[in-house]
C-alpha cells in the first residue's frame, strides 16, 4: 500500500528506443501540466493545501512548490546539456527544499505562475530540439548515471503525472 501511495502511477518506464512520436506526447504532458494542476488545486482551502497525501509525505502545498523547484532545476539541466559536453549536473536535496518555509507556507499561486511561465519557455525549447540535441547527455552525480535529453523529457512527463496523481488521489 505504501508503494502505491508513493508511486500512484508506478515508477518511470522510459523505453530504450525513444521515437519522436513519444517525445511529442511527453512534451504535450509537460505543456498541459500547469493548467491541469491549477484546475485541480485553485479552489483548495489552506487546510486542504496543508494536508499530507500520505503518512510521512508532503502536503499538497509542498508538492506544488516541489514541482516548481524540480522543473526549474530540470530546465537548467537541459540548458547545461545543450551548451556543455556531458556536464555533471548540480543535484539538490529536494527533501530539504520541501522543508524550507517557502515550500511549507507560501501561497501556491507563486509556484503555479512560475510553472506556467517556465513550462511555456521549456516547451518552446523542447519542441525546437533536433535529433542530435535529443541525444545530448548530462551526468547525475548521485549515481553517475548518464541521462539523454530525450530520456529526461520522459522523466519529467512522468514527474508531472506522478505528482498530479498524488494530489488527485489525496483529494478523492
Amino acid at each position: 500500500m505504501l508503494e502505491e501511495l508513493k508511486y500512484p502511477i508506478g515508477q518511470p518506464n522510459i523505453p530504450k528506443n525513444i521515437s519522436l512520436k513519444i517525445i511529442k506526447e511527453w512534451i504535450l504532458v509537460i505543456e498541459n501540466f500547469p493548467s491541469k494542476l491549477n484546475s485541480l488545486v485553485k479552489d483548495l482551502s489552506n487546510e486542504q493545501l496543508d494536508t499530507v497525501y500520505r503518512k510521512d509525505g508532503w502536503t499538497i502545498r509542498q508538492v506544488i512548490h516541489h514541482c516548481a523547484d524540480s522543473h526549474l532545476n530540470s530546465y537548467i539541466r537541459f540548458k547545461w546539456a545543450l551548451t556543455e559536453n556531458k556536464p555533471v549536473i548540480k543535484a539538490y536535496y529536494e527533501e530539504k527544499w520541501a522543508e524550507l518555509f517557502d515550500s511549507k507556507l507560501a501561497p501556491i499561486h507563486l509556484s503555479i505562475n512560475q510553472l506556467k511561465a517556465l513550462h511555456a519557455k521549456w516547451v518552446y525549447l523542447l519542441t525546437n530540439l533536433n535529433e542530435e540535441d535529443l541525444e545530448k547527455e548530462f551526468i547525475h552525480p548521485a549515481n553517475n548515471k548518464t541521462v539523454s535529453l530525450a530520456e529526461n523529457i520522459g522523466i519529467y512527463a512522468w514527474h508531472c503525472n506522478h505528482h498530479y496523481a498524488h494530489i488527485y488521489n489525496c483529494l478523492k
